[in-house]
């Protein structure tokens, strides 16, 4: 286990963009920012309201009812926030095509308070292709920003080159409390899209051996195919569910026609 942890550690350090984690003893380590996301799980956002990229209020109140996805980036950020927005993109559309167009919320949040206003918000979106209803390009003030970073468990710290950050994407349930961190910005579609389609459905990401037995029909039947990008439905699990009924039902006949001859 502690071999495990470690090498979660040292992932996590990867993860960073590459100024030096160490340059300032102030500065926190890999192990400590990942004990920051992580504690964040759990916990239920609070009350903020933000400025959308089209200079228009939105408050975390009005995206209730559905899951949401949140991502902190700063605009001057080409190479890791840039990335990180691309490969979401594709992520959000693979998972709206299996989940529906409106079935969740995006949240991309510029942290950089001076310098990420809405216009900046609105220019990094439109460079990045990211034009969906549902995905929102916001600003906050800087008492805003604190209390969503401390929400959601984000660390992020200035650097020669702008900012050192974990490139963290948290998914929060219908009722505004974090139950996923999803690292790195170039993760698989599946990591996102799967503990949605539990969301969506009302299940929790957690669930015991008979609800995630019973959730298999609805949550797994929609699988995801690499070659194509795209979730397709798998009917081999119901078959395999009705042929196993079958099964059942030809052996409880042929035990109580036994019981009848025995008779």
């Amino acid at each position: 286990m502690a071999r495990l942890a470690a090498g979660a550690i040292a992932a996590l350090a990867l993860l960073l963009p590459p100024a030096t984690l160490a340059a300032e003893s102030a500065r926190p380590d890999a192990d400590q920012i990942l004990r920051t996301s992580q504690a964040a799980i759990g916990q239920t956002l609070g009350h903020y309201t933000f400025t959308t990229a089209q200079d228009e209020p939105l408050t975390l109140e009005q995206l209730r009812g559905r899951p949401m996805v949140v991502s902190l980036v700063y605009t001057s950020c080409y190479y890791v926030c840039s990335g990180l927005t691309l490969r979401l993109r594709e992520a959000v559309r693979i998972a709206r095509a299996a989940l529906g167009p409106q079935s969740f919320n995006v949240v991309t949040v510029g942290f950089d308070t001076p310098n990420d206003t809405p216009q900046r918000m609105r220019q990094f979106a439109r460079e990045r292709g990211v034009d969906q209803p549902g995905w929102y390009f916001v600003s906050a003030d800087a008492g805003t920003m604190a209390r969503l970073v401390h929400d959601v468990g984000f660390t992020y710290f200035p650097s020669p080159k702008g900012f050192d950050h974990v490139t963290q994407t948290t998914i929060v349930d219908r009722a505004g409390r974090v139950v996923l961190q999803i690292y790195g910005d170039d993760f698989a579609p599946p990591l996102l899209v799967d503990p949605l389609k539990r969301l969506v459905w009302g299940r929790g990401v957690e669930r015991n051996a008979l609800e995630g037995l019973l959730n298999r029909v609805r949550l797994v039947c929609t699988i995801y195919d690499p070659s194509s990008g795209r979730y397709r439905f798998d009917y081999s699990l119901i078959v395999e569910l009705i042929a196993g009924g079958l099964a059942f039902g030809i052996a409880a006949v042929a035990i109580a026609g036994a019981m009848r001859n025995v008779r």
